[in-house]
């Protein structure tokens, strides 16, 4: 056999374990995305959201968190193959950036349309 052998699948895990960590500990905007999510959470249960608003839930913030760590990826491979300013090297990076965007206007739209509701009713019973 030759050098390459083809990692198992609980080294594969521990190496995808070990980029989201890095990914957490290093990256601020993933450090927010998380802390959000966890909100959002704590919202959800606190709120008492139904099975499928809570799977809807789920997903988006999973898109955000995914979105964010290929972002990551895609910079860190940018910054090792041209580690001097380009033009190209630099939109690289931004239309990545603009995955994260998009995951997120569509976490926000998807959080408004389940929780507007809910909260409408609870500031109604409020006042």
């Amino acid at each position: 056999m030759g050098r390459y052998q083809k990692p198992g699948f609980w080294r594969s895990l521990n190496q995808a374990w070990r980029g989201l960590l890095y990914t957490l500990k290093t990256q601020g905007h993933m450090q927010f995305h998380v802390f959000a999510g966890t909100l959002v959470l704590g919202f959800a249960w606190w709120s008492k959201v139904s099975r499928f608003e809570w799977l809807i839930l789920i997903l988006a913030i999973g898109c955000v968190l995914g979105a964010e760590v290929m972002n990551s990826a895609v910079e860190i491979v940018v910054d090792m193959v041209q580690p001097n300013f380009h033009p190209l090297a630099g939109m690289a990076k931004d239309v990545a950036s603009g995955a994260v965007l998009v995951t997120s206007i569509q976490a926000v739209i998807i959080g408004i349309t389940i929780f507007a509701p809910l909260l409408y009713r609870f500031v109604g019973k409020a006042f």
